[in-house]
C-alpha cells in the first residue's frame, strides 16, 4: 500500500514537472515573439522639396535635366539603395554616400526626348526612410524646333 502511494506521488509531481516545463518553453516562445521590433527612430525620413516637375514644351533630341532636392529630416544618415528611371530616355544621378541628420542632397535627372508629344516618366527611389519608395515624376510635351 505505501509503495502504492509512493507511486502515485511520484507520478503526480513527473506530471507537474513536466507542465512547468511546457510552460517554461510557451513563455520563451512568446517571449521571442514579444521582443522589441526594429524601432522606427532607427529609420531615416525624407522631405521633398518637390516629386513632380514639369518642363513645359520641350525640343525633340534637346536633352533637359531637373534636380530634385530632399532633406534627411530624422536623426540617423538616410542612405539611397538605388534610383531608377522607367525608360532608357531617362537618367539620374544620386549620391551614393549616406546623407547625414538634418543635411540636403540632390538628386538630378536628364531626359532626352526622341518622340513628339506628351510624356510622363517616372523614377523610383529607394532607400532606408520609413516611408518606403519614393516615385518623382517628370512631365512635359515635346515640340518641333
Amino acid at each position: 500500500m505505501l509503495n502504492l502511494v509512493i507511486f502515485k506521488s511520484m507520478k503526480v509531481k513527473r506530471i507537474q514537472l513536466i507542465a512547468l516545463l511546457t510552460g517554461i518553453i510557451l513563455y520563451s516562445f512568446n517571449s521571442v515573439n514579444a521582443l522589441p521590433t526594429e524601432n522606427d527612430d532607427s529609420k531615416s525620413s525624407i522631405e521633398w522639396a518637390k516629386k513632380i516637375h514639369d518642363f513645359g514644351k520641350i525640343v525633340r533630341n534637346e536633352p533637359v535635366k531637373v534636380e530634385f532636392e530632399f532633406k534627411n529630416i530624422s536623426l540617423v544618415p538616410l542612405v539611397l539603395n538605388y534610383v531608377k528611371p522607367s525608360c532608357g530616355c531617362t537618367v539620374a544621378a544620386y549620391p551614393k554616400e549616406p546623407i547625414q541628420p538634418g543635411k540636403t542632397a540632390k538628386i538630378t535627372v536628364g531626359f532626352d526626348a526622341k518622340n513628339f508629344g506628351y510624356f510622363t516618366k517616372s523614377i523610383a527611389v529607394d532607400s532606408n526612410a520609413t516611408e518606403g519608395k519614393a516615385i518623382l515624376y517628370i512631365k512635359g510635351e515635346v515640340v518641333k524646333n
